[in-house]
């Protein structure tokens, strides 16, 4: 049995009385927590809910959703975690292909639920629950049946290579994919990345960030590790972080830039209110170099910058780097492997631009049923990135190029496909291309560029609200679309999103 299912039992037994958890007024000790996770694993149980089965989590930042992030695993069951802001085409995708057996979510998201009953029907009655007073009886009281529940259990037998969740990329109306983690990667975030952040039993980690995204797993999992303190958000509001940093002596971060532009801009910042902090984690997207610059003048020797892909490997520019090796985004990690390979497959020089393809023991199991995508990524061990780089002499790797078809918004990956089959839906359209374009608030957002059938068919204001209307999640919808008589193109034919994008970029950083 590996001992993530044990994790928070064995940490209410070593240390019952130290603070565990901090969510709004609710601050849990280690004993505390434990009983509550008891209680949701035995709901679960009591439900039928068994090893292999999966959990299907639609929820805000909530101390129920922590629970489940380890009552769900250590029954073995699988946990789906999916985002709240999923409009009900992009949930009912999703619920169907995880083959959910359990639903929880919350009562504001009700009319959510309810344009998807017929995908919830085979969960009903009894196995979709509500974390509050629900409107209709049909829905189960999550609150009443976990206070019913025993407040100690006993942990399932889990398997290293056991599934403990399946993390989807995005809120998908296409084809959906599912990664796989087990136990044993899982571990492998607590142990490798409880390192790298030089993370203890006496660290306070903040989070105010969404939790269903797997970046949130970084400082997450080392913290629940260690038997550190963890205090969780409802929602990012920069000034009250700030204060709670302060307030709380705050040791460990991982914010999205966006969140480090609304930081560094709050009337609240002054770098003496962060001096707790010993590390400063950036990671999903692009942070311009200004503001990189800043964060190593006031808060020296805090800041790390991560670069990877939920599928498989990391790598990690560390705080002793940060200014001697600003443009980088670091080393492989301990165990983690990185090449640059050209077109052929052979290996590029030191200094040459090339794919980055890496393998380490944080790379996925593979994409859930769908072993066809997985052999595309997954090449003879070597997971393919899609994103440009180079090594320099040390080592460190550089990126030199957006990654072909991913939009980093906030931290959240958006895929441009899912948006493309949308618009080529629409009657008038002919061809489709989106791209990220740069965003002060989120970092960058979707833009549709179209070709039309017949010029003047549609307006691009009229396309946009269409296109907006029928994606499957909010951070899908596209800020704005241009119409062009024609795309650039290739010697092939293909069409050239580069050129596309670059009028919309000229001047500034192209980095994940």
């Amino acid at each position: 049995m590996i001992e993530l299912a044990t994790l928070i039992n064995r940490q209410a037994f070593y240390r019952p009385e130290r603070l565990a958890v901090v969510f709004e007024d609710e601050r849990l000790t280690w004993r505390d927590f434990a009983a509550r996770v008891a209680r949701c694993a035995n709901l679960l149980r009591g439900l039928g809910i068994g090893p292999g089965d999966k959990v299907v989590t639609v929820l805000p930042n909530c101390r129920e959703l922590l629970e489940l992030y380890w009552a769900v695993p250590s029954i073995g069951a699988v946990l789906v975690p999916l985002s709240p802001l999923l409009l009900p085409a992009g949930l009912a995708s999703l619920v169907k292909d995880a083959d959910a057996r359990c639903l929880v979510s919350s009562p504001a998201l009700e009319p959510v639920l309810e344009g998807i009953g017929d995908d919830l029907a085979p969960l009903l009655p009894g196995r979709v629950l509500l974390t509050g007073k629900s409107r209709s009886p049909q829905y189960a009281d999550y609150a009443a049946l976990a206070a019913a529940a025993a407040d100690r259990f006993t942990p399932a037998e889990v398997r290293p290579d056991d599934l403990f969740n399946i993390m989807y990329t995005s809120g998908t109306t296409g084809l959906p994919k599912g990664i796989m983690h087990t136990h044993l990667i899982r571990a492998m975030y607590c142990l490798m990345l409880g390192a790298a952040w030089r993370m203890s039993p006496e660290s306070v980690v903040l989070h105010a960030g969404a939790i269903v995204f797997n970046g949130a797993f970084v400082t997450l999992m080392p913290s629940f590790y260690l038997g550190g303190t963890y205090i969780l958000q409802r929602a990012f509001e920069p000034g009250r972080m700030i204060e709670t940093i302060a307030r709380e002596r705050v040791s460990h971060v991982m914010v999205v830039p966006s969140q480090v532009v609304a930081l560094l801009n709050d009337p609240a910042y002054a770098p003496e209110k962060l001096a707790s902090l010993q590390c400063l984690v950036s990671l999903g997207a692009p942070l311009m170099q200004e503001h990189k610059d800043r964060l190593n003048r006031d808060l020296p020797g805090r800041f790390h910058e991560l670069y990877g892909l939920t599928e498989g490997f990391v790598t990690i520019l560390d705080r002793a780097d940060a200014v001697r090796k600003a443009g980088s985004v670091g080393l492989p990690m301990p165990f983690n492997h990185i090449r640059i390979v050209r077109e052929d497959g052979s290996e590029a020089d030191v200094g040459e631009t090339g794919e980055i393809v890496g393998r380490g023991p944080m790379l996925m199991t593979g994409y859930y049923k769908r072993p066809d995508l997985t052999a595309q990524a997954i090449r003879e061990g070597w997971l393919h990135s899609g994103d440009m780089g180079y090594l320099d002499a040390e080592g460190f790797l550089y990126l030199v190029d957006r990654k072909k078809d991913m939009i980093d918004s906030g931290g959240v990956k958006v895929y441009p496909r899912d948006i493309e089959e949308i618009a080529a839906r629409h009657p008038a359209v002919r061809e489709v291309a989106v791209f990220g374009v740069p965003d002060e608030k989120w970092g960058e957002t979707p833009l549709a560029a179209v070709v039309l059938r017949q010029p003047g068919a549609v307006s691009a204001e009229t396309l946009r609200e269409w296109i907006n209307e029928r994606v499957g999640a909010r951070y899908q919808r596209v800020s704005a679309v241009t119409i062009l008589d024609d795309f650039p193109r290739s010697a092939a034919g293909k069409t050239l999103k580069r050129e596309l994008r670059e009028p919309y970029w000229a001047g500034r950083e192209k980095r994940i």
